[in-house]
């Protein structure tokens, strides 16, 4: 039985705008999401509390939607702090195969896709 998936790889890098950034956080420092690891560059640090805001929204965002699902065309995401004009940009940059025994334990059922 084929129990392959796809996701995709995902940038997430932080985007300046006309208001100024007052957390940490500095234009153009990003970290990759690749299956369910999060990679962050020995250069980059990114703060604990934008990744909160952030977190729940990239599981969603590796996989394949709908062509009219808003989380296929909203891609960018708000410092959680109201005084800072940082924003985060959401950006697939490749497909990539899983296995789903590689993933859990759980036996696949007959009647999943």
């Amino acid at each position: 039985m084929n129990d392959k998936f796809t996701l995709y790889n995902l940038k997430v890098e932080v985007v300046g705008t006309d208001k100024p950034m007052v957390c940490s956080h500095t234009e153009g420092d990003y970290f990759l999401v690749v299956g369910e690891n999060l990679i962050f560059p020995e250069t980059n640090s990114f703060s604990m509390y934008a990744l909160s805001a952030i977190l729940p929204l990239l599981p969603a965002k590796q996989r394949p939607l709908h062509g009219n699902d808003w989380m296929l065309s909203d891609s960018f995401i708000a410092c959680p702090d109201p005084n800072c004009g940082a924003r985060f940009s959401i950006t697939r940059i490749e497909t990539q195969e899983f296995s789903h025994a590689e993933c859990t334990i759980e036996p696949l059922h007959k009647g999943d896709k």
